[in-house]
């Protein structure tokens, strides 16, 4: 390219000055150096940029062309310096999430409330079509944020520890199963088991039914946990869901809820983040959100990590 960013400074400044000498003051340049610039501009460009009348600049046709280029190129350059300069010092930025289970966004619009009021200039993106798979879209470059609770070994990836929940099984009101204190695997055969993920993503299959051996009579998959509550409700088969997410029906007698196993089912969910030295304050004090006793999730049937320390 012909022009870089000192010329375009020297046609705005000639053009409001309207005077080299004042341009070059203001430039904190000579008037001679200031010339010499001018004229090597014009030489690459091949066409006069002002015309000299009566000790006055005025610009050309070109000149005016380029002066149009040259104010939004500058302002555009200001804005992003100031962008920079916010982003450096931790206060705007982009911070894109996601979670490992599509009843964590239930509680999640609390939380970002309170954190937009903390960082307002910060953009929180919610990437909900990488849930399920929250790792390899962190691993990949499209998160900065991943709220897993099946971690995965990898060196690139660092994980805080934030809380743990309890998995229920959730039947309707007149279920044999409701007799029980606790579900055992066994009790599993014969049922309709309605989960919002597949196996293989299942922690009861995982950690509870593959083990034993035991399969469901009947398993249907289906991602929106009110639709798996409404099923439930209507005696069409029974579910295993976070606690948290069910208690308002537990709690209205619409629901029964029973532990999976008599030590119960639970996860350890954690925040993952990148291994790197460069991680934005906003980042980190969002992980403190997740992390603190306040949080939206701190409800019955939730088991705090400080609370399980003392």
């Amino acid at each position: 390219m012909n022009l870089d960013i000192r010329h375009l400074k020297l046609i705005v400044a000639v053009t409001e000055e309207k005077s080299v000498t004042k341009a070059g003051e203001r430039l904190h340049l000579t008037q001679s150096a200031l010339s010499h610039q001018l004229r090597d501009i014009e030489e690459r460009l091949g066409t006069p940029l002002f015309l000299r009348l009566n000790k006055k600049m005025v610009l050309t046709q070109a000149g005016e062309r380029l002066l149009y280029s040259a104010r939004q190129i500058l302002d555009e350059l200001r804005r992003a310096e100031d962008d920079l300069k916010q982003m450096a010092e931790h206060h705007q930025g982009t911070l894109r999430l996601s979670t490992e289970c599509y009843t964590c966004y239930h509680w999640l619009p609390e939380l970002l409330r309170e954190f937009s009021q903390q960082y307002p200039k910060v953009e929180v993106n919610v990437v909900v079509e990488t849930t399920h798979q929250p790792l390899p879209a962190l691993l990949n470059g499209k998160l900065d944020l991943a709220i897993v609770s099946t971690p995965t070994r990898d060196n690139r990836v660092r994980y805080k520890p934030l809380f743990t929940d309890e998995l229920v099984a959730i039947l309707p009101p007149d279920h044999p199963l409701t007799a029980r204190e606790y579900l055992r695997p066994r009790d599993f055969a014969g049922q309709h088991l309605i989960l919002y993920v597949s196996p293989k993503d299942s922690d009861l299959y995982q950690w509870v039914l593959i083990p034993a051996g035991v399969a469901p009579a009947k398993l249907s998959v289906m991602q929106l946990t009110e639709a798996i509550i409404e099923m439930v409700k209507a005696g069409l088969g029974i579910s295993v869901l976070a606690r948290w997410a069910v208690q308002d029906q537990v709690d209205a007698g619409t629901l029964i809820a029973r532990p999976v196993t008599k030590k119960g089912l639970h996860r350890q969910w954690s925040a993952a983040l990148l291994k790197h030295d460069y991680v934005p304050a906003y980042v980190n004090d969002f992980v403190e959100l997740l992390s603190r006793p306040a949080m939206p999730l701190a409800r019955p049937g939730i088991v705090r990590l400080a609370a399980a320390k003392k």
